[in-house]
């Protein structure tokens, strides 16, 4: 544990005490989100990325030993373990390096070099390498036999050995692999015949970028290209500067051998040493391009489970149709179905009469606080409908990316076994606007529709992160022990499948949790358990007023005393600021509860249970409903939808999402759109172009706004006003006039 500690703490520049407590409460079971919470005093108050990190170098480094290993052992049964290849594997650090010591060794196909050996042409191999002078029609003279019948025979296996000897030798792949770093291309051609079918890869039918500076999206959508037997695809640098450097390594000197032992440099790199390294390095840039995708992935889907929620209120939920109709389904504050209905809107002959005088029954008969449609199929028309009734209720578009594939998973029969896909999946849209946490975690979030290249990517390691993800913003939000679904329970910290579903049972035998300390009487929660999940979950009507707090209940002590030190009660003390201030945090320091935790109980105290997320604001798009009505010049509002390396995906109002490009988002120079933007951000955007043929809408951000040269230059001249909106609320006043003008 020691020399992992120093190893993984110099690896990423990190303090060693830090790093061994993590790794210890790693071993001894405890999870990142309890880990960056509830032990900060050990850990030197680490965030979960930095723990994170902690983990998978960990893993990495036990990988490489057991490689290690693995390679010593093997060479050593072959009785070919020296002193100086045991050195080079104790100062190889990366797995290219153990694997270039344990090529010439490593079991394989018989090779051209193995024949040759067998027939004895070690030793000419040996004089060609050499170099030194003298007949070498005589030198090979020597070696004639009956499997070696001509002097030419000797000579071509000899280069043959030569070409796996310097394919084989570290020091040279070393030399290589820097050059292919520095200088290698990635090039793809579009292959005969394959034009017309493979024609959305048309940016890349004569393609070449450098692979120390090309982005991941390129790599995977070229990669994909390749896969599917579109593109022909090759990484390498030039060919006469990998020869020329292999050549300077090899030849000393200019005699008999030089000619042989250039074409054995030729051979030995075309045929062995470029396809082996080509293949290093599209396996380096895909994993790097997964790597990065996966972050976007992670970063998105961080991002829309943080949504803003309406939080507890009546919703009616409408998921919108033309020809089948629009399911209505009116839920409670819990998100429990009180009624479903089907109204007809769209069609020519549709009963508008009829699904006015239904939408206003429900509105009243279940004194709704709120409406949620669909965005997708006929969801702007449906939102324009309701508007026209003045019901005095908010209105919000919902996301509904995944909504059909929960309405028919095994999750949704669970729960509405008696109603059909339609009716969940206007739920689903009702639940996810009450609580976008809640009601997303029973999705697979690779169907969510935030991902880039989602499907192209390792499909473990991405399952890996996203369930990271999902378990990190679960407990950064806090779960309500006795409403929670089982499946949103199963993210909490310690939990898992099995004993959510024992917590669903026992609420639903004994009407409820009192109190945290119920949980150590579920089944297969134990001590270990409890300590992990307790300050996640919350009771909001328990006997003990920190049951609803993120207070974790091994300092529920040090609370106490607290107030009592103030002589209050412990109800009087929570969510009292002016109380909580008066309290002085290095009297209850003490070996067991650091500054740390002392300093995080008196946040919480202060707003105990605080979601840290915002309040769900409705928001209203500009009277567009298709790209047919979208214009070039146009300014009009839109939601953040998705982001990715190369720009932003912006919700106009229109089927189609208008992508903004990075270089159009900002007046300042930006390589990620994370650095401006965040999922479900409102922005406004002008009109770049739109290509109605290929459903494509091209946005700017930065047009609407000024410069801020521009800016700084209004501001110093305040004798002129301007007609421009200053913000998103002023823009909309405008464009309504405009087009009711």
């Amino acid at each position: 544990m020691e020399q992992l500690t120093i190893i993984v703490a110099d690896k990423l520049n990190l303090p060693k005490s830090s790093v061994a407590a993590v790794l210890t409460l790693l071993n001894e079971g405890a999870t990142i989100p309890f880990i960056a919470r509830y032990r900060k005093d050990k850990t030197g108050a680490m965030d979960e990325v930095q723990i994170q990190n902690i983990q998978d170098e960990a893993r990495f480094q036990k990988e490489f030993s057991e490689r290690k290993l693995f390679i010593e052992t093997t060479i050593t049964e072959q009785q070919k373990m020296t002193e100086e290849i045991q050195a080079k594997l104790n100062a190889a650090t990366t797995l290219n390096e153990l694997e270039d010591i344990y090529l010439p060794y490593k079991p394989k196909r018989k090779t051209k070099a193995q024949t040759a050996r067998e027939n004895g042409l070690q030793p000419l191999a040996d004089f060609l390498l050499s170099q030194k002078s003298g007949s070498l029609t005589t030198e090979a003279e020597a070696y004639l036999n009956d499997a070696v019948k001509t002097i030419e025979e000797a000579l071509q296996g000899a280069r043959d050995i030569v070409s796996e000897t310097i394919n084989e030798d570290a020091d040279f792949r070393n030399a290589i692999r820097r050059l292919f770093e520095q200088q290698a291309q990635l090039q793809t051609k579009v292959l005969t015949d394959m034009e017309e079918k493979g024609s959305k890869f048309k940016d890349y039918f004569a393609f070449s970028e450098p692979i120390s500076s090309i982005p991941s999206h390129r790599i995977l959508a070229a990669m994909r290209g390749f896969m599917e037997g579109v593109l022909r695809l090759s990484i390498s640098p030039s060919e006469e500067e990998a020869l020329a450097l292999l050549e300077s390594k090899t030849i000393t000197t200019t005699n008999e051998t030089t000619e042989h032992l250039k074409k054995a440099i030729k051979d030995g790199y075309r045929r062995l040493l470029q396809p082996s390294l080509e293949s290093e390095f599209r396996m380096a840039l895909k994993t790097r391009a997964d790597e990065e995708a996966i972050n976007v992935f992670a970063e998105n889907l961080r991002q829309l489970l943080l949504s803003a929620p309406l939080g507890g209120k009546k919703i009616m939920a409408l998921d919108p149709g033309y020809r089948t109709g629009c399911k209505v389904v009116c839920l409670d504050e819990r998100g429990e179905l009180l009624q479903t209905d089907l109204i007809f809107i769209h069609e020519k002959n549709y009963k508008l009469t009829d699904a006015e005088a239904k939408v206003k029954m429900l509105v009243h008969q279940h004194s709704l606080q709120a409406i949620a449609v669909g965005d997708g199929t006929a969801g702007r028309e449906t939102e324009q409908f309701l508007k026209r009734l003045q019901l005095g209720l908010p209105i919000f578009l919902v996301n509904e990316d995944g909504a059909s594939i929960y309405s028919a998973s095994e999750i949704a029969r669970q729960e509405f076994p008696d109603q059909d896909v339609t009716v969940r999946g206007a739920v689903s849209i009702g639940r996810r606007l009450m609580d976008p946490l809640a009601e997303l975690v029973k999705i697979d979030p690779k169907s969510i529709g935030v991902g880039q290249y989602q499907h192209d990517v390792n499909q473990i390691r991405l399952k890996e992160r996203l369930d990271q993800t999902v378990e990190s913003c679960v407990n950064a939000v806090g779960v309500n022990l006795n409403t929670a679904s089982k499946h949103l329970l199963s993210y909490v910290s310690g939990i898992g499948p099995s004993i959510a579903e024992n917590i669903v049972r026992y609420r639903h035998e004994h009407g409820g949790f009192k109190n945290r300390k119920q949980l150590l009487e579920v089944p297969r929660l134990g001590a270990k358990a409890y300590e992990q999940c307790a300050g996640f979950l919350r009771v909001k009507s328990s006997d003990n007023p920190l049951d609803a707090s993120a207070v974790h209940p091994e300092s529920y002590p040090v609370v106490q005393q607290m107030a009592k030190d103030l002589n209050v009660e412990l109800s009087q003390l929570i969510g009292n600021t002016p109380f909580v201030s008066q309290i002085a945090a290095s009297k209850y320091v003490s070996e067991s509860v650091g500054t740390h935790t002392i300093q995080d109980i008196l946040r919480e105290l202060k707003k105990p249970g605080l979601d840290p997320r915002s309040e769900a604001q409705a928001f209203e798009f500009a009277d567009i409903y298709s790209i047919e009505d979208v214009q070039v010049g146009m300014i009009v509002p839109g939601v953040v939808t998705n982001l990715t390396r190369f720009g932003a995906f912006i919700d106009i109002g229109v089927k189609q999402d208008g992508l903004v490009h990075v270089s159009e988002i900002s007046h300042q120079y930006i390589t990620d759109p994370n650095e401006a933007l965040k999922l479900n951000d409102k922005v406004m955007t002008k009109v770049l172009e739109v290509d109605t043929a290929r459903k494509r809408i091209s946005l700017s951000i930065k047009q609407t706004m000024e410069a801020p040269q521009r800016k700084q230059a209004k501001r110093n001249d305040s004798s002129k006003t301007s007609q421009q909106p200053t913000n998103l609320n002023d823009a909309l006043g405008l464009l309504k006039a405009k087009f009711k003008k």
